[in-house]
């Protein structure tokens, strides 16, 4: 089983403030068959949106200037990883203690909070967040990646953002706005949340998914 964890890419989507909303533009559409055989056409869009769009993934150049852009993450940190789902209060401080009981070496921590209910509503404002201590423990853990549901990863009336700052040095990419988290309650799976190879990219929206056992 296939199941989908990413928010659909469209015109007059929920972006985070300030950011911009997406906009789409055909450069040829169909029924143009300039250059085709008669009956032969082909539709060819333009994309603009921000990196922070939907459901996305952050390399450690998105806080780090000397860490790795999105050309430079390895697959093997973003593709077909082992993962973990685990719970969460829906408003509030994540703590080191949320993963004592768990195996993290090598795995793609997904953490379900519900957050991603408030989608389109009151979504985009400080929900959960990991604390400093959590996100060092996850460190020492081996954690290969972490995700949640929610609207960011750290408190976001914490300017020194400790969640983005300390596990994108460790090496440990970051995926927010995930959605569906809890189609993987008691499954086992494999996660995915793969962005172009950008050179210079610091975020970039993703289909993330997982293949369940």
């Amino acid at each position: 089983m296939i199941v989908d964890l990413s928010h659909i890419i469209e015109p007059g989507m929920p972006t985070y403030p300030g950011l911009p909303e997406p906009k789409f533009r055909v450069v040829r559409a169909h029924g143009d068959e300039s250059g085709y055989a008669p009956g032969t056409s082909f539709q060819i869009a333009a994309y603009d949106l921000g990196g922070n769009t939907g459901t996305y993934v952050d390399a450690p150049f998105h806080r780090h200037s000397s860490g790795p852009d999105l050309a430079d993450v390895a697959l093997e940190k973003l593709a077909h990883l082992p993962g973990v789902l685990i719970g969460a209060a829906e408003e509030g401080p994540i703590e080191a203690a949320a993963f004592r009981s768990f195996d993290l070496k090598g795995r793609a921590v997904l953490l379900y909070t519900g957050w991603s209910r408030r989608w389109g509503g009151d979504y985009f404002r400080s929900g959960p967040y990991l604390t400093g201590d959590a996100c060092d423990a996850l460190v020492r853990a081996g954690a290969a990646l972490v995700g949640i549901d929610c609207a960011n990863i750290d408190n976001m009336r914490d300017p020194a953002r400790p969640a983005h700052t300390r596990l994108l040095a460790a090496g440990i990419p970051i995926v927010e706005h995930l959605t569906n988290l809890n189609a993987l309650a008691g499954q086992g799976f494999r996660f995915t949340a793969v962005p172009p190879a950008i050179r210079g990219g610091t975020s970039f929206p993703v289909r993330a998914f997982a293949v369940c056992d």
